[in-house]
């Protein structure tokens, strides 16, 4: 049996698009980058604590597989997490503006007897903001709760003016990474079917 760790929807609707079927497990992992750890592997130990976590909740389960990811934007070596508030957000959308980033989302997949993980690197550039935009942008609230100040499915989608990598990578779960790391595992994706579960 899959199961996501993960609180995020985005993560939860994203991996629906694989046809899979599988459990959401709640858990708290703390967010917090160690001195002088690179923006990689904070990315990848994080992702890697939040399967460790649900694991923990589910080993009692026959052959219980856990998810867990993490994604952060990362600026001249400066991980944007989640802004505390407005004024926040909007500090980070002007030094987005008109400059290249990158997103780093990692996976982790774990099972009582094996684990497996992949980082994905995407490459998002923004076009010039101005501050109408940040304002308009800021106030609707969409950045609160959004590494880096921002949803690439949502109203920022107008502001990427180039991606290289993976789009749903950005917004939290690589699904093509994902589905390869699940066919080790013997999970096998699918298409869910029009108009219902898969």
């Amino acid at each position: 049996m899959l199961h996501l760790a993960s609180q995020s929807p985005r993560r939860r609707e994203l991996l629906a698009r694989l046809g899979l079927d599988f459990g959401v497990l709640d858990v708290e992992v703390a967010e917090v980058r160690a001195p002088g750890e690179a923006p990689a592997s904070y990315v990848a130990r994080v992702a890697r604590e939040k399967a460790g976590a649900g694991l923990l909740r589910v080993v009692a389960v026959p052959a219980a597989v856990v998810l867990g990811s993490d994604t952060e934007v990362v600026l001249d070596d400066t991980v944007f997490g989640k802004p505390a508030d407005a004024a926040e957000a909007a500090a980070m959308l002007r030094r987005l503006s008109g400059r290249s980033h990158q997103v780093l989302t990692a996976v982790s997949l774990v099972s009582a007897g094996r684990e497996a993980s992949v980082l994905v690197a995407t490459d998002v550039t923004f076009a010039d903001l101005s501050d109408e935009d940040i304002a308009d942008y800021v106030a609707s609230g969409e950045p609160m709760g959004r590494a880096g100040a921002y949803a690439i499915q949502g109203g920022a989608e107008r502001f990427v003016a180039r991606l290289a990598g993976s789009y749903s990578g950005v917004m939290g779960l690589p699904l093509h990474e994902t589905a390869e790391l699940l066919r080790g595992f013997g999970i096998n994706a699918r298409t869910p079917r029009a108009g219902g579960r898969a």
